[in-house]
This record gives structure tokens, sequence and C-alpha cells, in this order.
């Protein structure tokens, strides 16, 4: 069964990759694609930051540097109220029109806003107008600054109510507000979660004994099919210790088609 991860970044965290140097953006792909044959991983989506600098590429680069290569990847498009203006939204309005990104995440709190404020509702119409998924951050956040109670999974049930049509995705499971974000799955058929980024390099012993209780807790919480994605959140997380933590889940055949392949195939129609 092939396996996609659908949560990296081509972002450089100079907090946890320290090199002497700011790697290139070519560099950057060079060792994501590296990184993903050497643990058999068959596509990766990446996804762009909240804003863009040296360390953070903006998806207009990494369409560029995609741009006529037979890659097995995917790009979606970070999207924010106070970073982006009126021409990045009719960007991501091209780009999925010409078919270049295959769905939009916004940033809650790593920006102050709930994701059921009005000014992201044109988002959630254009996804629902070109039938992509939202990706949305729930849970703790990697920077300091951020506030975390605009992330909470609970502010996920009013879009997702409101929004029947549109596909939600939250990025990892809302931790460490696991029950929450069961909850939410449960009740909400639009609404699924990836599993990305629940440690920083690798899983611990501890982590991997946590982690496996709790989501085999929501697995046996949610009706088949479940609606869990696999991601990894490389490079933040090891994407070697990830693949090791999904096969230690010791899933069903059809849980395990559904988390590393079958979900992610169908929500980005890839």
């Amino acid at each position: 069964m092939p396996i996609i991860d659908c949560h990296v970044h081509l972002n450089y965290y100079s907090n946890i990759q320290k090199t002497k140097r700011i790697p290139s953006l070519k560099d950057r792909l060079i060792e994501l694609l590296e990184t993903m044959s050497n643990n058999k991983i068959d596509y990766s989506l990446i996804l762009t930051s909240y804003k863009f600098d040296s360390e953070r590429p903006s998806t207009s680069q990494i369409i560029d540097i995609l741009k006529n290569k037979d890659y097995k990847l995917g790009i979606v498009a970070g999207f924010t109220i106070d970073n982006h203006n009126d021409e990045d939204f009719r960007k991501c309005r091209d780009w999925l029109k010409d078919g270049l990104i295959k769905g939009i995440k916004l940033y809650c709190g790593y920006e102050y806003y709930y994701p059921y404020d009005k000014k992201y509702q044109r988002i959630y119409d254009l996804c629902i107008e070109y039938k992509v998924p939202v990706m949305l951050h729930t849970g703790d956040t990697f920077s300091p600054t951020s506030k975390v109670r605009f992330a909470h999974p609970l502010n996920i049930d009013d879009i997702a109510v409101d929004n029947p049509e549109l596909i939600i995705i939250m990025c990892h499971i809302g931790n460490p507000w696991l029950l929450d974000c069961q909850e939410i799955l449960y009740k909400n058929k639009n609404v699924y979660a990836d599993i990305s980024g629940l440690v920083i390099g690798n899983f611990t012993l501890y982590a991997q004994r946590y982690y496996s209780y709790k989501i085999k807790e929501i697995l046996s919480y949610l009706e088949m099919p479940h609606r869990l994605l696999y991601g990894s959140d490389w490079p933040i997380s090891n994407m070697k210790s990830y693949i090791k933590f999904v096969d230690k889940l010791k899933l069903t055949k059809q849980s395990h088609d559904l988390l590393l392949f079958k979900n992610s195939s169908n929500v980005f129609r890839l």
C-alpha cells in the first residue's frame, strides 16, 4: 500500500535545524525528496507558511521550483488575514483553477483569529467551490508568541456546522486536546484530522506509548471508515520515527490503509 504524507514543510527551523547557514530552497527540496525515498513515502503535500521570509518560502516560490518536474509532491497554500491581501487571495483562486495547489492552510493561533471569524469565510467558500480541503492548525503551536485559545479544536465545530459542504482537516489532532478533537470528528462527518507534529524530532518510548493509546482511543470512538490522515510535520518531526510510530500502532488493515493512503487520496483527489 502506498504512503501519503499530507503534512510536510520546506521551511528552515533555526531553533532545531542548527546549521552554519540557511540552506537554499533547492537544498531543502533535495533533502525532502531523499527523506521520502529513504522512508518509502510515495507522495507528500508541502504546506506553505503563515508568512514568508528567508526561512519560509512563499507558495509562489514552491510552485516555481516544482514547475515542470515529475516530483510526487503537491502544495497546500498557507493563507492568513494579517499577512496576505486581496491579491494573494486572487492568486489562490488562480492556482486552484490551474490545479497548482491541492488545498489551503489556515494558521489560527499563529494569528489571533478564531477559525469562525467572518474574515475567513471567503477561503471556505473558495475551497467549497473548487472541492478542496481547508487545513486548520489546531492545538499547541511551535511558536511561543502564538495564542492557543484560537487553535482549540472545539472552534472547528462552528465552521463544520455552518459549512456542511466544506472538507475540513484539523492538523495535529488538536494535541493536547485529543478528546475534544475526537468529539468533533465523531459529530461532524465533513471533518478529518491529521496526526502530524505530535513530537519534535523523534518519538521517545513514553511518547510512543502515550500517543499510541490516544490514537487507538480516537479510532475506537469513531465509526468506520475513520477520518484520520497520516502526516509527519517534517522537518520538525523525524519522518523515519513517525513511520515506526505508525507501524507500532498495529492497526487493522482497513484502518492502516485509510490512515496512510486512502483518506488523503480521497480528500485531496490525488
